[in-house]
């Protein structure tokens, strides 16, 4: 019978094995994932008010598992792919064949230098477990410094507003949600969570943190000290691309891809956060992105192509997050934009329109409160994929609708 292998039991994982059984795939399917836990959804963990602390918002229940056919490997880790073989070899001496895998390896959060991995007050967030460390440090009376002025870092900050806590959040950068998020809306970020109380700082940099006792330290160039409960480091993420490393994958910002997802090696796909792959719609420029509707889409891709159904990746990148009662987001990558059009919503709500030196829409990025902005955004989406070259006047002009401008 034939047999797919998935590593990395993550969102993307996770739904690439249903994915194969939605589209009719009989044979055998093995996911493998490193967590004691089924794959479970991330984004709650930095953007639910509770901290993600409560129990994991899982992608299926296990026992779907084993009811839709897949063998479920928990707390179990892939040592090395065997390409030729067509084997890998797990952390308990076993080795499993495969006629085609999908790495879906993921990333992890980038370490500050020189702090230890077990450190109890100096920690990153990107498991369930993670949030669990965090939560505990969330409260009032309690105070948490977060290194990065990230989504992560952001997010962690008004969740930890809302539970009492004090927060100082330290980017070295000149504002905050440098990659990614024009001035204006990082502009609009930021003064929600000066209003909120949060002490942000950038342009800082850090010459020594260390622990002492219940605390963690934390010394500045500019000579301050800062002494927080809990100190967490929010600096990006790396991703997991080791293990197709010492197969003999090709890396390039990632395990690098095609637009149908194949790797450098024969019948080895990867997907997700681990990978970078031509998007088309920008001219086939190698991205990679970290994103949970990304890692949902390129699962379902995986599987589509693992069964020889030739699919290319074609969707528009989308980001978004929610810090408070605000949500931001983002469709497209606004790289190469040359022209910034605002459209106001009122109520402090606006998009940004961005366009390229021949009047194509690149990117729309919109903030606001509630859902305010996401039917625009995914209106704009449809317009970017498109290819559009809408009328900029059209664009700023709250009266005309956006799906006019998608029916022209």
């Amino acid at each position: 019978m034939t047999h797919f292998v998935i590593v990395g039991a993550g969102e993307c994982g996770g739904r690439a094995a249903f994915a194969l059984r939605e589209k009719g795939f009989d044979g055998e399917i093995t996911l493998i994932g490193s967590e004691t836990l089924a794959p479970y959804e991330r984004p709650p963990l930095s953007k639910a008010v509770d901290g993600g602390a409560s129990a994991p918002k899982f992608i299926a229940e296990p026992e779907r598992y084993a009811a839709s056919g897949i063998s479920l490997l928990t707390g179990v880790t892939v040592e090395d792919v065997h390409p030729d073989a067509k084997a890998v070899t797990l952390s308990d001496g076993s080795s499993i064949t495969y006629e085609k895998l999908l790495l879906a390896t993921g990333a992890r959060a980038r370490a500050f230098p020189g702090i230890a991995e077990d450190s109890r007050h100096i920690r990153s967030l990107r498991t369930h477990a993670d949030a669990e460390a965090l939560r505990k440090a969330m409260m009032p009376g309690k105070h948490i410094v977060i290194i990065g002025g990230g989504f992560i870092g952001l997010e962690l900050a008004a969740t930890a507003r809302a539970l009492g806590t004090e927060v100082t959040v330290l980017e070295g950068l000149d504002r905050v949600l440098k990659r990614g998020v024009p001035e204006e809306v990082a502009g609009a970020i930021c003064e929600r969570h000066l209003l909120e109380g949060v002490d942000i700082r950038c342009g800082v940099a850090i010459t020594a943190m260390a622990e002492e006792g219940s605390k963690a330290i934390i010394q500045l160039a500019d000579g301050d000290t800062i002494n927080a409960d809990l100190v967490l480091v929010g600096i990006g993420a790396t991703p997991n691309t080791e293990l197709a490393a010492r197969a003999g994958l090709q890396i390039d910002n990632g395990i690098a891809v095609d637009e149908f997802l194949r790797s450098s090696a024969p019948d080895v796909y990867a997907a997700g956060d681990c990978c970078s792959f031509p998007l088309a719609i920008y001219g086939g420029r190698r991205v990679r992105l970290e994103s949970w509707r990304n890692a949902q889409e390129q699962g379902a891709l995986a599987a589509a192509n693992m069964m020889g159904l030739g699919e290319a990746v074609s969707a528009v990148p989308w980001f978004w997050s929610d810090q408070y009662d605000v949500t931001l987001q983002i469709a497209g990558l606004a790289e190469g934009a040359v022209q910034h059009l605002r459209r106001d919503l009122g109520d402090g709500a606006f998009i940004l329109f961005h366009l390229d030196q021949a009047g194509r829409l690149l990117a729309a990025s919109g903030i606001g409160r509630g859902n305010v902005v996401a039917r625009d955004i995914r209106l704009a989406e449809m317009l970017i994929a498109a290819r559009a070259h809408p009328d900029p006047a059209a664009l700023v002009a709250s009266s005309v609708k956006l799906k006019s401008l998608l029916a022209a």
